[in-house]
Formats: structure tokens, C-alpha cells, sequence
């Protein structure tokens, strides 16, 4: 079919052709800037709803039926088609109203998950590989709730170890030498132990024949790390921490804690459960196993109820992370983030920071932490990274944005815009253009209905309780 996204959508949302539908992924928490460009979001798992999409495009083709396709699709559980919905857009940004076109689209659409018995290998080993590296994925979803994560909303499921063991061997079949281990929180995999031996196996026989293989682990929590577990690290030979082993000149031996705040009543109010005690005895067992050179710390700036005095905490909180690790040859990274409200989240509503004043942030906690160690330490032991600002704006829109967003964003990209470049006022005059304020999008969001109304599932009165409580702290002398 011809003619603009704009274009396409229009005649999308009549009924009169189909197109390929588009599985959107966790980037699609807020999946209205892009609603106006695709068919059909599979949320949740798409196993169940892609089939039967495929079932009814097929139908409709043969006899299409009193209803138009797109509302046919909408009332296939788990899938959210946009086109089989009215909004009512507000003056700046988001919407009034939201309501389905038709009494046979559902009023809420709901991400469906899977049981491991029902999840195809896929899930938890890549299907294809360039040849050089492959990944496996041990553990899906997450223990734990954070007030702004949503890798804790599906059910924590584990992959069954003589799935990954066997995956494994037929990379050593293939002569595939690098093994990317991605999961949100590997310390959780009930088999971990097991699976690191798998892999040190393959690494000894690579070895024997002069070969070398490289294991590249995701991120781990520092209240579950343990002295088997970076026993088992160690005796990998060569491993490294997936977010950095392409930024760092020597990745190996890195381990990543993310205690996200410095303040410890602030990690309790967005419901982290890594308490600084945990941290430091995590720190006391790298020290100890003496394989760890750096550690890596994420921290999030522009939360709602953080003062000055909590970034300020970050420096010294990193000074100390390296003073327990040892003084010898070893390193801290400091990652730092902007916070944001994530959809589907307890903190979907709350405000955040403009990306300009995070990078003030960032430079201020750099200095200080300059300041504490001394500029020649620091330059040698120390790393602080921010994140782009460019990225910051768009993310800021995006997370919270209503389908004139993604108008918005198909301007920037006609006008040549680079959107790694894109500054504030350029993003701002784009949303301008479409009758949007930039502000808008990071305030406080007290509206009665959401953008992403039809796939919101949290509770509004947690959400409110969370605000309240943030609020006063901030406002505490």
C-alpha cells in the first residue's frame, strides 16, 4: 500500500485493507506515539495472539464478515489494535477520552504470559546467531517489583537447564566462541552454579586447542551475589558484564550493582529492595574473591522527592564502593540515569526532571566526586557516565505522549532532523507544530484518563499513595 504513515493509518482504521501487523517490544510501554503507524501490539507474550491474528486476516480475506478487520483483531486477547479506538486529544498533550469504536472491542486489553511449559526454546536461546556469538536468556521477568521497572509485571520464570546446557553444546558444535548470558537479574537462576560449570567445560576444551571463550553476563543484583557464584566467575577465565563490554578498554572481571539511590529511605519508597548492608557485603566478597577489578553502579537522578543532598550522596557512596573494594588496581564506574515514569509502573504519573537540569546533575555529582578523591585518583580509578540528552528528550515525550507524538517524530525525520543531535528547542518547536507543549510531558500527570488507558492495569490509588509520600519527603526540612 502507498502513501504516507499518516495516510496508511487513515485508511487502515476503515477496515478496507491489512497490513502486516508489528509485535512491539518493552519500548512500547506507552504504545500510542506509534499507534497511528501500526496494525496490531502483541503485548505480553505473542504466541497465543499472533496465530489467531494470522487465523483472522486469513478468514477475512476469504469472507470478511460484518465487522470491519481491525475490530475482528481487537478481539483477540492480548492484542491492541489502535484503530479500534476513539480519543479525544487535550490541549498541549494527552487525551480526555478514550472509547472503542465498536461494542465488540474490549474497553482494556491485558498482557497475556505464558507457563514454561507453553514457551517455545526461543524464548530462552536466540534462534540465530552470526556465527561468532549467541545468547541465552536463563530467567524471565523478575523476584522483585520496583516502583519503576516493569520487569517484575510477568510471572519470574526460569529455563529449564538441560535447555541451555544442550543450546550450549551445539555452540561448541558450531564452533560459536562467545556466550552472551542476557537477563535481567541472572543471580536469580535457580541453576546458575550448574550452568557456569557447563560453560567453563566448553571454555577448558576451547582452551586445550588453543581457542578462547568469552562469556558476556547481564545484570545482577548485589544481595544475591555469593562467593560460589563469583567462584564460578573466576573460573570462567575470561568474563565480563554485558553494558559494558563494548565501552570499556578492559571489561573483564566487572561486576554491576544497581542500588539506583544513594539515600537509603529513597531505595525503600520506590520499593528497592538493596539496603546499603547488602551492597557492602557484596562488595566484601568481590574484594575477597579476588577477581573483580571495577564494579559498575547505577544510579537514577530527577526522582521525585530526591533533594541536592541525596546526588551528593552518590559521590561518596562510589568513593566508598572503591575504598571497600581495595586500593590496589580496581575501579568504579558510576552509570548514571535520569529517572522516568515508566507506563505500567507505580511511578507512571509522576513528574520528571527536564533532561538539561539531569546533565547539570550529572556534572555536579562528577565534580564532587572529583573533589572527594582528587583529580589524579579520579582520572585513573574513577568513571562517570551520563546519559545523551538528545535521547532524554525523546524518551521524556515518548514514555507519556499521545498519538500525535509519532507525527511529531515522522516531521523530525522528514525535516533531516539527526536525532542524536536533536536539542530542546528544536524538539520543542516540532511539538509545537502539532499543537503540543513539551512541558506538558513532564509534569505530574493528575489527568482522570491516560494516553495509554487501554493497557494500564495499575492501581490509581497506589499510584496517588506513592506520590503523597514522595512529596512530603521532599518537603521535609
Amino acid at each position: 500500500m502507498t502513501g504516507t504513515p499518516s495516510e496508511r493509518a487513515a485508511a487502515r482504521s476503515t477496515g478496507v485493507c491489512s497490513v502486516p501487523p508489528v509485535r512491539g517490544g518493552p519500548g512500547l510501554t506507552n504504545p500510542e506515539p506509534l499507534a497511528d503507524y501500526l496494525d496490531a501490539i502483541a503485548l505480553g507474550e505473542a504466541e497465543q495472539s499472533v496465530p489467531e491474528l494470522l487465523r483472522v486476516v486469513h478468514t477475512y480475506r476469504l469472507d470478511p464478515g460484518p465487522a470491519p478487520l481491525h475490530q475482528q483483531l481487537a478481539r483477540i486477547p492480548g492484542l491492541y489494535v489502535p484503530a479500534a479506538y476513539a480519543y479525544d486529544p487535550a490541549p498541549g498533550g494527552g487525551v480526555t477520552a478514550v472509547r472503542p469504536v465498536a461494542p465488540i472491542v474490549p474497553a482494556r486489553v491485558h498482557a497475556p504470559y505464558l507457563s514454561v511449559a507453553e514457551l517455545p526454546a526461543a524464548h530462552f536461546c536466540s534462534p540465530v546467531s552470526d556465527g561468532s556469538a549467541a545468547v541465552i536468556t536463563p530467567v524471565l521477568g523478575c523476584l522483585h517489583e520496583c516502583h519503576f521497572c516493569t520487569l517484575g509485571v510477568p510471572d519470574f520464570r526460569q529455563a529449564p537447564l538441560d535447555l541451555l546446557t544442550g543450546y550450549i553444546d551445539r555452540l561448541e558444535a558450531h564452533g560459536i566462541r562467545q556466550l552472551i548470558v542476557s537477563a535481567p537479574t541472572f543471580t536469580q537462576y535457580r541453576h546458575k552454579r550448574a550452568l557456569l560449570d557447563h560453560i567453563r567445560a566448553y571454555a577448558d576444551r576451547a582452551a586445550s586447542k588453543g581457542e578462547k571463550v568469552s562469556t558476556i553476563i547481564g545484570s545482577v543484583r548485589a544481595d544475591e551475589i555469593t562467593a560460589d557464584y563469583l567462584t564460578a566467575l573466576a573460573e570462567l577465565g575470561d568474563f565480563g558484564h554485558l553494558f559494558t563490554e563494548l565501552a570499556l578498554d578492559r571489561p573483564r572481571g566487572i561486576v554491576t550493582i544497581a542500588p539506583e539511590f544513594a539515600a537509603p529511605d529513597l531505595v525503600a519508597l520506590y520499593g528497592k529492595t538493596l539496603k546499603r548492608e547488602r551492597v557492602d557485603k557484596a562488595i566484601d566478597l568481590c574484594r575477597t574473591s579476588g577477581t573483580v577489578s571495577a564494579v559498575m553502579l547505577y544510579f537514577i537522578v530527577g526522582a521525585p522527592g530526591e533533594t541536592a543532598a541525596d546526588r551528593h550522596a552518590i559521590a561518596n557512596y562510589a568513593r566508598d564502593v572503591r575504598e571497600r573494594l581495595g586500593d590496589g588496581d580496581t575501579a568504579v564506574i558510576v552509570k548514571i540515569t535520569q529517572f522516568q515514569p515508566t507506563p505500567g509502573t507505580l511511578g507512571q504519573r509522576l513528574a520528571m526532571a527536564d533532561p538539561d537540569t539531569v546533565q547539570e546533575y550529572v556534572r555536579q555529582i562528577t565534580e564532587t566526586l572529583r573533589d572527594l578523591v582528587g583529580p589524579v585518583v579520579f582520572a585513573r580509578r574513577y568513571r562517570v557516565e551520563g546519559p545523551s540528552t538528545a535521547r532524554m528528550h525523546l524518551e521524556a515525550v515518548c514514555l507519556r505522549g499521545d498519538r500525535r507524538v509519532g507525527h511529531v517524530l515522522e516531521d523530525i525525520y522528514d525535516a533531516g532532523t539527526d536525532p542524536r543531535t536533536l536539542t530542546r528547542d528544536q524538539f520543542a518547536a516540532a511539538l509545537a507544530a502539532r499543537g503540543l507543549d513539551y512541558d506538558h510531558h513532564l509534569r505530574h500527570m493528575d489527568d482522570t484518563v491516560l494516553p495509554w488507558h487501554t493497557v494500564d492495569s495499575v492501581n490509581p490509588a497506589a499510584e496517588q499513595q506513592l506520590a503523597n509520600v514522595l512529596t512530603k519527603r521532599k518537603a521535609r526540612p
